[in-house]
């Protein structure tokens, strides 16, 4: 690894040193971390599972991203919001997720609340992207990125998110939130994906 944090993979592809650490990690940087998102489901899905995260590595939850998304109804937000007693001892059953009942029940209570937001603010996607800070295509370095895991924009809506009784939304959780789904660019600059994402945020129309 450079000491800008960027590595060159056997494959000739130079990508931020996580994004080269596993071949699951390289499809999710080159193809989805940091590229823009607007989607509802998507939008609610990475919130739940970077809640799911917590206290756990993100590899773990992108290897049981499927079984999630099979035990949550795709994390279609108003179908989960239906999901009752039967459901919550269903998926403490199911050993292909991360069984843990504070997050589970926190899912199914933040898609109730993702209804509730929808109803007044249009849509999730154009409620979050009312946080995304300014001029964060330019590449931050390394030492600072290590550094950052929160920001005020981040801190914001994790503060909104609470204020609407959503859980585990804390502002780290949240940061990463917009770091995967694109509200700020955080690819280090040598990276290939950087400019790709960049140009993607470029001609993404905001919700």
């Amino acid at each position: 690894m450079s000491d800008d944090g960027v590595v060159r993979g056997d494959d000739g592809v130079s990508r931020c040193a996580w994004g080269d650490s596993t071949p699951d990690y390289r499809v999710y940087h080159d193809t989805e971390w940091g590229f823009p998102v607007a989607d509802d489901i998507l939008l609610f899905e990475k919130l739940c599972l970077e809640a799911f995260q917590s206290g756990l590595s993100w590899l773990t939850i992108l290897r049981k991203r499927e079984s999630f998304r099979s035990a949550f109804a795709g994390f279609d937000y108003e179908r989960v919001a239906r999901f009752g007693a039967r459901d919550i001892k269903r998926l403490m059953n199911d050993s292909s997720i991360v069984r843990n009942r504070l997050k589970i029940e926190a899912a199914i209570n933040n898609a109730r609340c993702a209804v509730e937001l929808v109803e007044s603010e249009g849509s999730l996607g154009s409620y979050v992207w009312q946080f995304e800070p300014a001029d964060r295509d330019r590449p931050l370095d390394r030492a600072t990125l290590t550094k950052l895991s929160f920001t005020p924009e981040s801190t914001a809506l994790a503060k909104d998110l609470k204020r609407r009784r959503w859980r585990f939304v804390g502002p780290t959780t949240v940061y990463a939130f917009m770091q995967a789904m694109g509200i700020v660019n955080d690819h280090l600059g040598g990276c290939d994906a950087h400019a790709a994402v960049a140009d993607a945020r470029a001609g993404f129309k905001r919700p």
